[in-house]
């Protein structure tokens, strides 16, 4: 246990979850004063080098060890799945620690882009009556989902000053609902090869985000593989996602390189010249968006329609929150009174996904500029991309950070992929956060009212399933079972 003195003592009772809470049929504690800030805290000790390992001894430290999980022993629906069978035995006997802690409890999650939408489609997932707010600690390389929510983007101090700090902005930090999206992907059984997504060499452990349906699974059809998932931040396909599976796929051969976040910074720097942007520019052609799909998308009212995309694009984005590759904001702000009148600031709340195309490396570097940014398509809410017949044997895609090769078959033309919003998620967020939603402040919001998306033309027997990430079981009570016999 760290040395504290008298005034951290009392300032970490706040957080203090007792152990009766965590571990069911365990002995009840004298607790004098209520939490008013509960917390569980998951942290991915693989990441960050050697602070993932750190940060987890310093919280031990400071709080009840039983409310610190390392998410490389113990997943985030089982946690959560145990914790909240345990409250509601405790409310049924009138426990009111029980129902306050489940009132005021909020998560901290330290890890990268793909840790953080682990635990957010988790908590989607588990469809909780009270499902409590997450705060995202910046442990990755790019650390977009912190960075949106005013965490920052670079790793945080592992001793117990910086990690006092951070809980005290937890207690502190206002609620922000975001959206999600669901995206799914289907093609007909190839006559010959697999189609499988290749991850970088081995499959990351927090990488549910797309995966192949069951047969079971409600939107699964014969003859076809499916895959689905969601994300929170961004779908991106195309030379931008072929330099972060380079990326990837280096730090799994050479871990031992990859200790300290700036230097992976300059390795992700190197490889956009050699793997990607300018080598392709410079050396040889490369195929262009517009070569690769089709693009319809759905807005408000009325059915799909195309949309041009420029021969020049070569990755295109789908974004839902104002950060990208390390805290850059490819929508920017458009100007309303020149010819993007219809496009909105991008609200993180909106129902509406913007979506961004780049050419080359030059036009990424816009984003560095005051005011830069990348050429605004549309916003949307669905998308779908048809890929043409033949026109490759693989792309690259990302999502939230995470990056996969897939193969495409080569002798059909039905390979779909359909992205659609899906629900929306409590986030944590600093005051002042560059995320901004529709009900901020309605005397300084630009754009119209938006009505709630209900997406009710998914009136179907996949719409349950077309709400769920895949990141785990829905929560629920077995009906007519004895509470009285939870263990």
């Amino acid at each position: 246990m760290a040395t504290l003195n008298s005034d951290s003592s009392y300032f970490l009772k706040k957080f203090h979850i007792p152990d009766y809470i965590l571990i069911p049929n365990s002995n009840g504690e004298i607790v004098p004063d209520e939490p008013l800030c509960p917390v569980l805290v998951f942290i991915n000790s693989k990441s960050g080098g050697q602070l993932g390992g750190d940060l987890l001894l310093t919280y031990r430290s400071l709080l009840n060890k039983n409310q610190v999980f390392d998410l490389a022993d113990e997943a985030p629906d089982s946690v959560l799945s145990r914790l909240y069978l345990n409250l509601e035995k405790l409310k049924l006997t009138g426990d009111e620690l029980a129902s306050k802690i489940q009132e005021r409890l909020r998560i901290i999650v330290a890890g990268g882009d793909g840790t953080a939408g682990w635990l957010l489609g988790v908590v989607c997932d588990l469809k909780l009556t009270q499902p409590p707010p997450i705060a995202t600690m910046p442990l990755g390389t790019g650390n977009n989902l912190p960075f949106a929510f005013g965490w920052g983007k670079k790793n945080p101090g592992t001793d117990c000053n910086s990690v006092l700090t951070f809980l005290d902005q937890v207690m502190k930090a206002k609620e922000m609902k975001i959206d999600s999206w669901h995206i799914l992907m289907r093609m007909k059984a190839p006559k010959e090869g697999p189609c499988e997504p290749i991850a970088p060499l081995e499959l990351p452990h927090s990488l549910h985000s797309f995966h192949r349906a069951s047969s079971i699974d409600a939107l699964n059809m014969e003859g076809c593989h499916t895959y689905r998932g969601g994300f929170w931040n961004y779908f991106s396909m195309g030379i931008d996602a072929q330099v972060s599976y380079a990326f990837h796929s280096e730090r799994k051969l050479h871990p031992e390189r990859f200790k300290n976040q700036f230097v992976n910074q300059g390795t992700y720097a190197k490889l956009g010249f050699t793997h990607g942007w300018l080598s392709t520019s410079l050396f040889r052609p490369a195929r262009n968006i517009a070569q690769l799909v089709k693009v319809k998308i759905m807005k408000k009212h009325g059915g799909w329609q195309n949309l041009h995309i420029p021969r020049s694009i070569r990755s295109i984005l789908c974004l839902n929150l104002p950060s990208f590759s390390g805290g850059l904001n490819p929508w920017g702000t458009p100007n309303r009174k020149k010819r993007d009148s219809d496009l909105t600031p991008p609200y993180v709340d909106d129902g509406f996904i913007e979506i961004v195309g780049f050419r080359d490396a030059w036009h990424g570097l816009a984003l560095l500029t005051p005011n830069g940014h990348g050429t605004r398509l549309a916003q949307a809410q669905r998308i779908q991309f048809e890929f043409h017949k033949g026109a490759a044997d693989h792309t690259f895609m990302r999502i939230d950070g995470e990056p996969w090769k897939q193969p495409l078959p080569v002798d059909d033309d039905t390979v779909v992929i359909e992205i659609s919003h899906l629900h929306q998620v409590k986030m944590l967020a600093t005051h002042g956060c560059k995320s901004k939603s529709m009900h901020d402040d309605p005397s300084t919001r630009e754009g119209d009212d938006e009505e709630e998306d209900s997406n009710e033309d998914d009136d179907d027997s996949a719409g349950e399933e077309r709400r769920k990430f895949g990141a785990a079981d829905t929560f629920k009570i077995p009906d007519g079972y004895d509470m009285s016999r939870l263990s």
